[in-house]
């Protein structure tokens, strides 16, 4: 979310047309000009609440720059006062706390060179549980995949508004795997030993980057169906067992148009441009300087999440899987060191580089894949989490 944050200050604004909304948010486009960047959003779950703020940065540049040493905290309108501390790149609340509906919030930042900065009074939304995230094979742009939509439907018609995230971890079966690994004994010598841990069976784990949005204010009643992740048939993510758990936030309509807003401008490529950059506010405010940029959006809002697991068989059964993670193309090798096809110094190499695996071998005809084929661990985790159910 941060990420599409920093990505809109360099965009240039053509046109923006909001419907159905009451709030909207200047835009305006100028040279580059370094600002204050918030993501801020305090939930009804009692934990110790986060807040990233960072700087802009240009295009051409590696990446964003931490805003360090601020002094941030949160009060409400009887006077509490929520302090947060900067943890590894995170302000991260002293104290779990959670918002409630009766109150009212805001965000108050200090940089370390004294700038000040509030938000506007924010409150509690309705809070609205999930009820059931389903899988479902679909057809989609002629592409057959599964499709993971959230269901939920509120009685009262006061949610109307949502934004989504997931986090997706999935099984991973090294399919040229052995037990054995080849090692480099000596110069011209190697052998074989017992692999000693897991590198067959490991888990990969991703996180949505993209703003997910849905409304129900054109609808009869607020049910809330969305189809919040599309997989194809032919993503190895799916191989095995999948699992997704996701976050839904339940937005004030002010939040909802941020996010609109902000979904728009990064989501049109048309609209970039690494030279006329454009701006856009949120419901945040220079104290020290009325003139100043400052951009996101501080929200208090009721999350709700649910997770799911599947395995392909469930949803094709009988099918073959996916292709792997990469291309497992054997190699036939020569363990020797005279002329071709002798390749000892290669087969060295690709051992002491790890990127060749080892399989088997006869004599001196080494047979081995590239290193993802037989090792899992070269692109995620053999470490089970802890959630997971087999």
């Amino acid at each position: 979310m941060i990420k599409q944050l920093y990505q809109t200050c360099f965009v240039l604004l053509l046109s923006i047309l909001f419907q159905g909304c009451t709030e909207q948010y200047a835009l305006q486009s100028n040279t580059f000009e370094e600002a204050l960047v918030v993501e801020a959003t305090i939930t009804n779950e009692l934990k110790q609440q986060e807040i990233k703020i960072s700087k802009t940065y240009r295009l051409e540049t590696s990446g964003p720059t931490f805003e360090s040493g601020a002094i941030v905290f949160v009060t409400d309108d009887l006077g509490n006062q929520y302090n947060f501390n900067e943890v590894n790149g995170v302000y991260v609340s002293e104290n779990p706390f959670q918002a409630t509906p009766e109150r009212t919030y805001k965000l108050n930042i200090t940089t370390e060179s004294g700038r000040s900065y509030t938000s506007t009074a924010e409150k509690l939304t309705t809070v609205n549980e999930i009820e059931s995230v389903i899988p479902a094979v679909v057809v989609r742009n002629g592409e057959r995949g599964v499709e993971m939509s959230v269901n939920s439907f509120d009685p009262t018609f006061k949610s109307k508004y949502y934004r989504y995230e997931y986090e997706e971890t999935y099984k991973v079966i090294a399919p040229k795997w052995n037990r054995n690994e080849a090692i480099v004994l000596g110069e011209q010598e190697i052998g074989t030993q017992l692999i000693t841990t897991e590198t067959k069976t490991c888990y990969g784990t991703q996180k949505s980057d993209t703003v997910l949005l849905n409304n129900t204010t054109g609808l009869a009643e607020d049910r809330d169906t969305f189809p919040v992740r599309f997989i194809s048939d032919q993503n190895y993510i799916i191989s095995h067992r999948y699992s997704i758990l996701v976050r839904r936030y339940v937005e004030s309509l002010s939040a909802y148009t941020f996010y609109k807003t902000l979904q728009k401008l990064s989501g049109n490529g048309s609209l970039l441009s690494q030279n006329q950059p454009g701006f856009f506010y949120g419901n945040l405010k220079s104290i020290t300087n009325p003139n100043e940029k400052i951009i996101g959006f501080f929200e208090v809002a009721s999350v709700s999440s649910k997770r799911i697991f599947f395995n392909y068989a469930d949803l094709f059964p009988q099918e073959p899987l996916p292709p792997y993670y990469t291309k497992c193309t054997e190699e036939v090798l020569y363990f020797c060191f005279s002329l071709p096809p002798c390749v000892g110094d290669g087969i060295i190499s690709a051992i002491n580089d790890h990127t060749l695996t080892y399989y088997y071998n006869d004599g001196i005809i080494y047979h081995m894949y590239p290193a993802p084929c037989g090792d899992c661990t070269t692109f995620a985790s053999n470490v089970i989490p802890p959630f997971w159910i087999n």
